[in-house]
C-alpha cells in the first residue's frame, strides 16, 4: 500500500511538472495568473511547479542570481489544498493560489529558518508567521520561499557589499549579472524582476524597497511606517522599519498590499492602520491630469547623461498626462544623517536583543552573541567586518538623553521638511530619479558610491515612497519615485499607476554577463589599429 502511494504521488507530481513545464510564467501578472487559474489552464499547483522549475534554471543554475535562499517544502502541498478550495467554494480573492515569495528576515510557519542571512540564524526555525504572512495566507497566496538579502537588512558595516549574505552569498542583478542588485531587499528585487513567482515582500528601514526596486527594474513600495505589522521581522528600527510589496506592475503590487496591510495588536505603531486602509487596487480611474508634482532635480552632474535623459523623458510623459510639475530649486534636505546613525543603533540593539531572545532555539541570545559568533566565522568577515554591530552594543538604552534628543529631531526635521514642500507649493506628491543605474558589484569599495538618495528623507519621516521604472541606462534599469504625506499610501499608487499606464517602460531582463562584454563596448575596449 505504502509503495502505491508512493508511485501514485510520483504519478501525481510528474502530471503537475509536465503542465508546469507547458505552462509559462514569465512577465505574466497576478490577473492573468488568476484568469488563467480560474479557467482551468493551469492550477496553482502547476505554478508552484513552473516557478520551482524557474528557480532551479535561472537563481540555482544559469546565470546564478541567488535571489532565492529557501523554497518552501509545504508550497506544493499548500497550492494543491488551495486547488481543492477553489473547486468546492471558489477564489478566496484575487491572490488565491497565487506564489509569492517572502525576504529571510520575515518569519513563516514553515519548515524553513528565518536567518536574515546570517549563518548565526541558520538554525532558526521559528514556526511562527508573521501577521504579514498569516494574511497573506489568509489571502489565498502561497509561500513560495524566502529571498536573499544585505545580511542583517544591511546593518552590520560600514563597508558591507549591498546583496550579499552568509547564508545566501551575492545576489546578481539580473538585467547585467555583475552589476549590483542593490539591498537589503536584494533578492526580493532580482527574484521579481525574473519572475521567480508572482511578486514579493521586502522591508526598508532607508531605502531597502525602492532601492532594489529601482536597480531591478520592477515596482517597489514603501507604505506610510504603521500600516503593515513588523511582529515576527527580524528588526532594526520601530521608528522606520516596515516591509512591502515588491512586483512588476503597480497593480500586482496594490493587490499585495491589500493583503498585508492592517493593524496588529503587537505592533502598537499600527493601530490607525485599519483606519487608513482602503481598496488600494482601485486604479481604474488613476490619473494625472491636474495633479501637482513637485519634482527634485539631482545636482547637476549627479546622475548619468542617459538617466538624466529618461527624467526628462518622464517628466514630458507626466506633463502630457496633465500633470503639473514644480520644479523645486530652493531645497536643502535637514542635516540628521548623524541623528539617524544614532537612533538606528540605539533601536537596533534594544530591538535585536528583544527579538533573538524571543526566538525558540538558537545559541545567538544577544547582540553581543552575534558579534562573538561572527568574530570567530571566517566566512562571516571575509568580505567585510562588523563594525556597525560593534558600535551599536555599545549605546546605551532607549532611555538614554542622547538617543531620546536624536530620535526627536530626526522625525520633527524631517517631517517639518517634507510637509513644508507638500503644503507650500500644493503639492500631490514629490518626484524624483529614485536612484542612478545598478553600479558593478564591488569587494573593494563600499557599496552605493556616486548614487543619489532619494530614499532617506522619507524612510526617516516614515512617509510611503513608491518607485516605477521610468526607461533604462545602457539596458540598466532607472525608476521614479513619487513620495507623499503620512497615510498617503492610494494615491501614490495611483500616480504611480498613471504613470505606468502612459509609459510601459519596463522591459524583463536579458541576464547580460556585463555591459563591458557588449560587442559595442567590447569593440570600442580594443585599440583601433
Amino acid at each position: 500500500m505504502r509503495a502505491l502511494s508512493i508511485a501514485l504521488l510520483g504519478l501525481v507530481l510528474g502530471i503537475a511538472a509536465a503542465h508546469a513545464a507547458r505552462y509559462q510564467v514569465a512577465e505574466k501578472d497576478i490577473a492573468t495568473l488568476q484568469a488563467d487559474m480560474a479557467a482551468g489552464r493551469v492550477s496553482s499547483a502547476e505554478l508552484v511547479r513552473a516557478y520551482i522549475a524557474r528557480i532551479d534554471a535561472l537563481d540555482s543554475a544559469g546565470p546564478r542570481l541567488g535571489a532565492v535562499i529557501a523554497v518552501n517544502p509545504n508550497a506544493f502541498a499548500d497550492a494543491a489544498a488551495l486547488d481543492a478550495e477553489r473547486k468546492i467554494r471558489g477564489a478566496r480573492g484575487p491572490l488565491h493560489g497565487i506564489p509569492i515569495l517572502v525576504k529571510d528576515n520575515i518569519e513563516t510557519a514553515d519548515p524553513m529558518p528565518t536567518t536574515a542571512g546570517s549563518l548565526a540564524l541558520a538554525g532558526n526555525v521559528t514556526h511562527r508567521d508573521a501577521p504579514l504572512v498569516a494574511r497573506l495566507r489568509a489571502a489565498g497566496a502561497v509561500i513560495l520561499g524566502k529571498t536573499n538579502l544585505s545580511e542583517w537588512a544591511n546593518f552590520r558595516s560600514s563597508n558591507s557589499i549591498w546583496g550579499w549574505s552568509g547564508v545566501g552569498g551575492l545576489v546578481k542583478n539580473p538585467y547585467v549579472l555583475n552589476r549590483n542588485a542593490c539591498g537589503s531587499s536584494s533578492g526580493s528585487g532580482a527574484a521579481v524582476a525574473a519572475s521567480l513567482a508572482a511578486a514579493a515582500i521586502g522591508t526598508e528601514t532607508n531605502g531597502s524597497l525602492v532601492c532594489p526596486g529601482s536597480f531591478n527594474g520592477i515596482v517597489s513600495f514603501k507604505p506610510t511606517v504603521g500600516l503593515v505589522s513588523r511582529t515576527y521581522v527580524v528588526p532594526i528600527s520601530h521608528s522606520q522599519d516596515t516591509a512591502g510589496p515588491m512586483a512588476r506592475s503597480v497593480a500586482d503590487a496594490a493587490l499585495v498590499l491589500n493583503a498585508i496591510a492592517g493593524s496588529d495588536a503587537a505592533d502598537a505603531v499600527t493601530k490607525d492602520a485599519n483606519a487608513k486602509k482602503s481598496d488600494f487596487a482601485a486604479l481604474s480611474g488613476a490619473s494625472l491630469r491636474g495633479k501637482r508634482l513637485g519634482v527634485l532635480l539631482p545636482s547637476p552632474g549627479a546622475l548619468p547623461a542617459q538617466t538624466e535623459t529618461r527624467l526628462g523623458e518622464a517628466l514630458a510623459a507626466l506633463t502630457a498626462q496633465g500633470a503639473q510639475i514644480v520644479t523645486i530649486k530652493d531645497f536643502v534636505a535637514p542635516p540628521v544623517s548623524d541623528d539617524e546613525h544614532l537612533v538606528l543603533q540605539y533601536e537596533f540593539k534594544s530591538n535585536l536583543n528583544a527579538y533573538l531572545a524571543s526566538t525558540p532555539t538558537g545559541t545567538v541570545r544577544s547582540l553581543s552573541d552575534l558579534i562573538a559568533f561572527n568574530a570567530a566565522s571566517p566566512r562571516e568577515t571575509a568580505l567585510f567586518g562588523q563594525n556597525i554591530l560593534i558600535e551599536s552594543q555599545a549605546r546605551g538604552d532607549l532611555n538614554d538623553p542622547i538617543y531620546v534628543h536624536a530620535r526627536d529631531e530626526l522625525k520633527s526635521l524631517t517631517t517639518a521638511a517634507l510637509d513644508d514642500l507638500f503644503t507650500r507649493y500644493h503639492l500631490d506628491a514629490v518626484i524624483r530619479p529614485t536612484q542612478g543605474p545598478a553600479f558593478l558589484t564591488d569587494s573593494i569599495r563600499s557599496a552605493g558610491y556616486g548614487s543619489p538618495d532619494s530614499a532617506s528623507l522619507p524612510s526617516e519621516a516614515g512617509y510611503p515612497h513608491l518607485t516605477v521604472p521610468m526607461g533604462y541606462d545602457h539596458g540598466l534599469p532607472v525608476g521614479l519615485s513619487f513620495i507623499g504625506p503620512a497615510w498617503s499610501d492610494a494615491a501614490m499608487l495611483a500616480l504611480g499607476h498613471a504613470f505606468e499606464q502612459a509609459t510601459h517602460a519596463r522591459k524583463a531582463p536579458n541576464y547580460l554577463p556585463s555591459l563591458e562584454a557588449a560587442a559595442a563596448a567590447d569593440g570600442a575596449f580594443a585599440p583601433a589599429h
